[in-house]
């Protein structure tokens, strides 16, 4: 008999935790478990990739933040047709509501998922900041937490969390999307104008301040004192006001003729592909995909230490501290030549992905947690 699993997220559009949360569940669906998932809001880009592989999805038809009791009452009348063995929530409100279901549903296991590795109170607004406290304070009553990273049990833990429920399950990289492609790097490089003989130098990600843009255009002004064979990008959108404040930087630096603002893309294998180094200059992370989706593709990658960025490239050498754009610059530099010398290996840093963070690794892991917890269940 299946295991009945039903995920709750807020919207299916398109993110990292939604990515993730769509590739688990399609992964699971090939694993045996009987899936459903319920998402708050409607017009998800990610629904269609869900209903074309036969997955239940359920729009709960949220009206807003304060359509509340209607909603609640919408949403158990839907999990009472199902009696999923396991629910897992998906990130702060979907987790809470795991706890305020388990009344009406005292057989199934209660499962949260945390995404984050940091909680910045003025970047979540007051109602942010609520719903954390609020998961610090009934993380207890739960019955398992899987964290997509170390850095996020770490901060968890210090937050009250108990150990004792707590997993780490890292994301899973697509493998298959995300591989080598020489045709799709001469592709994008024409259509930026970029040479072959150029260095290309990306940070994939949205133009938000914890990526901290800032860092890697000062890092880039740096490097191209020392070479002019460089070129750069940012690839992702944001904020007019944020994205002109960026644009002033490179001006004022001089290198504004240097740094493509790309935009959102939506091929990013192609994207991954041009570059020649790929840069995270977070100040604060969890698992950050684009590291990952990045060494799938062959591409090297220079990263700040923080979450769990310096495991997954696996290469100190290649970490820096956080907001130093001198060490950020000199890494970058020692990698260039490591290209140039040919001591950079591509099929290796690709294999690190496929070995240990693929969506295989994720799927496979997560189906023997849910198995033994459901399990558990059977026999107390």
């Amino acid at each position: 008999m299946k295991t009945k699993l039903a995920f709750i997220i807020r919207s299916l559009k398109y993110g990292g935790a939604e990515t993730q949360l769509v590739n688990l569940a399609k992964g699971l669906e090939q694993q045996g478990f009987d899936v459903s998932v319920f998402y708050f809001y409607p017009n998800g880009s990610l629904v269609k990739d869900l209903q074309e592989s036969k997955i239940s999805t359920i729009c709960l038809e949220k009206q807003g933040r304060w359509h509340i009791f209607s909603f609640f009452w919408h949403l158990v009348r839907h999990l009472k047709q199902i009696h999923p063995d396991i629910l897992h929530g998906y990130l702060g409100v979907p987790n809470l509501l795991t706890i305020l279901l388990k009344p009406f549903f005292p057989s199934t296991r209660m499962i949260w998922g945390i995404r984050n590795s940091h909680h910045a109170p003025n970047q979540f607004g007051w109602l942010g900041n609520v719903v954390f406290q609020l998961e610090c304070l009934f993380s207890h009553f739960t019955d398992l937490i899987v964290v997509n990273s170390h850095a996020g049990k770490a901060y968890c833990l210090t937050h009250g969390f108990p150990a004792d429920k707590m997993i780490v399950i890292s994301n899973g990289i697509d493998t298959e999307k995300f591989q080598p492609d020489r045709e799709a790097r001469a592709k994008v490089r024409t259509e930026w104008g970029i040479s072959e003989n150029t260095i290309l130098i990306g940070l994939v990600g949205r133009l938000d301040p914890r990526k901290d843009h800032p860092t890697f255009i000062k890092a880039a002004a740096l490097l191209y004192k020392q070479r002019q064979n460089v070129h750069f990008v940012c690839v992702g959108s944001g904020s007019e006001s944020y994205t002109r404040e960026l644009h002033d930087l490179a001006n004022e630096l001089g290198i504004s003729e240097k740094v493509i603002w790309a935009g959102a893309h939506t091929d990013m294998p192609a994207i991954y592909n041009s570059l020649d180094i790929a840069v995270s200059s977070s100040y604060t992370e969890g698992f950050p995909n684009v590291i990952g989706e990045a060494m799938a593709c062959g591409v090297p990658c220079v990263v700040t230490d923080v979450g769990d960025s310096a495991w997954i490239v696996g290469d100190r050498s290649m970490v820096v501290p956080p907001r130093n754009p001198e060490a950020l610059k000199t890494a970058i530099q020692q990698l260039i030549e490591k290209l140039e010398t040919n001591s950079c290996n591509s099929v290796h840093i690709r294999h690190r992905i496929v070995e240990q963070f693929s969506i295989h690794q994720l799927v496979v892991k997560t189906k023997t947690t849910f198995l033994e917890i459901s399990h558990e269940y059977q026999y107390q």
